[in-house]
C-alpha cells in the first residue's frame, strides 16, 4: 500500500524545503521503541539496523520526522561547500518498468508513468542541490539533537565540481565540504562517490585512484570520524574487486547502490526531462536486484581481504521482505529512501519482525 508521500513530487525542491514533510511525517505522532534490543553502527548501540538513506531528508524538519516515526538511523542529505540549485521538475516522476531494471533496459529507455503505483519505481533527478553552509551546518546540529536513545544521524558530503580547474580544484573542495561537515560534530561522515563527478568516468566511485585520492584526502581532514562511501553498481566484479581493495582501507562502511542511471524517455522516445538531462538516476522495486548483487559481491570481498567495513545495503527496500532479503544477502544495515518516502511506518513494521 502506497501512502501519502512525505516529500512531495509534484511540488518543486524549494516548496518541499520550506513547507515540509507531508502526510503522516507531519501529523506529529510519535511511534516509541519498544524493544530492549540493541544492534551495532560503526560503535554505535542503535535501536534497530535500519534506516533512511542519504537523499528524501532535505532538512532538518524531515530529519526529526523520519526519528519520530522510528527510523533508528537517519541520513541528512548530501551537502556542498556552497549554495547549489536543484533541477527543475520533475524530480521524481514514476516510470513504465516491468520486472528489473537491467542494464539492457536503462540503455534502451525508460518512459514516464502516468502515476505512482506498486511496484514503485521513479525517476531521481534533483543534482544534489545543497543550501549554504551557514544554514546547513546549524540545521543539522538541531537535527543531530533530535535523535532519541538508540538513534543516530549520519551527515551526507558531496564535492563539486568547478567549471574550471580540474580534478585539484575538485579534490580541495572534499576537503574543505569534510572540514565544514566536521564542525557540526556530526558522529558519522557519509562521502558521496557515486553521483556524476569528475574522473575518468562519468561516476567518481569508478574511477579507483581518483576515488582513492579523494577519500584518503577526507579521512586526513576528518580524523578518526567514521566514513561510509556511497557508491554505484559495478557492472565488472574485477573493477568492483580493484575499488574495494584500494579504498575500504581507509573507511569503516560502504552503502550501496545509489540509484540505476538510466534513459528517460516520452513516448516519442525523446528525452522526457527538461533541462537536458538525456539521464537520471532511478529507484524502487526494479533496481533490488543490483542491490543485492552489489551486497553480495561486498561480502564476498570483505572475507577474501580480511576487512571489516560494515555493508549497507540500499536499493528497492519497500517493505520487510526486501529489509530481510537483504540482510540474507549479507548487509549488517539496510535502508530505504523510496520505500520510505512512500511508507511512513516501514520502519515500524520491521522492527516488529525483528522482535
Amino acid at each position: 500500500m502506497l501512502h501519502e508521500p512525505f516529500y512531495d513530487p509534484n511540488k518543486t525542491y524549494e516548496e518541499n524545503f520550506k513547507e515540509g514533510p507531508f502526510g503522516a511525517f507531519a501529523d506529529g505522532v510519535v511511534i516509541e521503541n519498544s524493544s530492549k534490543k540493541t544492534y551495532d553502527f560503526l560503535g554505535f548501540k542503535v535501536n534497530s539496523p535500519f534506516g533512511i538513506a542519504n537523499g528524501p531528508l532535505i532538512n532538518g524538519n524531515f530529519v526529526k520526522a523520519a526519528l519520530d516515526k522510528g527510523f533508528d538511523i537517519v541520513e541528512y542529505k548530501d551537502t556542498r561547500a556552497h549554495m547549489h540549485p536543484c533541477h527543475p521538475l520533475p524530480n521524481i516522476a514514476p516510470l513504465e518498468v516491468v520486472g528489473d531494471m537491467t542494464l539492457e533496459l536503462a540503455s534502451k529507455g525508460v518512459k514516464i508513468a502516468k502515476s505512482f503505483t506498486e511496484p514503485l519505481s521513479t525517476t531521481n533527478s534533483f543534482g544534489i542541490p545543497s543550501m549554504d553552509p551557514s544554514f546547513w551546518q546549524a540545521d543539522l546540529r538541531d537535527s543531530i539533537s533530535y535523535a532519541k536513545k538508540g538513534q543516530i544521524v549520519v551527515g551526507g558530503i558531496q564535492g563539486t565540481l568547478p567549471k574550471v580547474g580540474g580534478f585539484e580544484l575538485y579534490l580541495k573542495d572534499f576537503i574543505l565540504i569534510a572540514k565544514l561537515m566536521k564542525e557540526t560534530e556530526v558522529k558519522i561522515i557519509e562521502l558521496n562517490l557515486a553521483c556524476p563527478n569528475e574522473g575518468i568516468n562519468n561516476l567518481l566511485c569508478l574511477d579507483v585512484e581518483r576515488s582513492k585520492i579523494v577519500v584518503e584526502a577526507v579521512r586526513n581532514e576528518i580524523g578518526d570520524t567514521p566514513i561510509i562511501i556511497k557508491i554505484s553498481y559495478f557492472p565488472d566484479t574485477e573493477h568492483l574487486r580493484k575499488f574495494v581493495e584500494a579504498v575500504a582501507p581507509m573507511v569503516q562502511a560502504i552503502s550501496a547502490i545509489n540509484t540505476m542511471p538510466a534513459k528517460i524517455i516520452d513516448d516519442e522516445g525523446k528525452p522526457a526531462l527538461t533541462g537536458g538531462r538525456v539521464t537520471s538516476g532511478t529507484c524502487g522495486s526494479p533496481i533490488k536486484w543490483a542491490g543485492l548483487e552489489m551486497t553480495k559481491k561486498l561480502k564476498k570481498f570483505r572475507e577474501e581481504f580480511g576487512y571489516r567495513y560494515t555493508i549497507i545495503g540500499v536499493g528497492g527496500v519497500t517493505n520487510a521482505d526486501d529489509f530481510f532479503e537483504y540482510r540474507n544477502a549479507g548487509a549488517d544495515i539496510v535502508m530505504s529512501a523510496i520505500g520510505a518516502m512512500w511508507n511512513p511506518y516501514l520502519a515500524k513494521e520491521i522492527k516488529e519482525r525483528l522482535r
